[in-house]
C-alpha cells in the first residue's frame, strides 16, 4: 500500500491504482472534473496512465452549476 493525499485527506491505495480510479472514488461526475497531482494539472486523457507514488498530493475539483 502507498499513502497519497487526496483533497487534503490521506488515502491508502494499492501501488497499481490509477489516477482515474482515485477520481472515481471521489466523484461520479464524468464531465467538469479537473485534477492536479503535486500542483500540476493532469489532462483527462492521461488519467489512466499517470503514475502515482507515495506522498503524491492530488487535488480533484468538480464544476458546480450556478454562479
Amino acid at each position: 500500500m502507498i499513502t497519497l493525499t487526496v483533497n487534503g485527506e490521506p488515502k491508502e491505495v494499492q501501488p497499481t491504482t490509477s489516477l482515474k480510479d482515485i477520481v472515481s472514488l471521489i466523484t461520479p461526475a464524468s464531465r467538469g472534473v479537473a485534477v492536479a497531482v503535486n500542483a500540476a494539472v493532469i489532462p483527462k486523457s492521461t488519467w489512466e496512465t499517470t503514475q502515482l507514488a507515495a506522498g503524491d498530493e492530488i487535488e480533484i475539483l468538480t464544476a458546480a452549476p450556478g454562479g
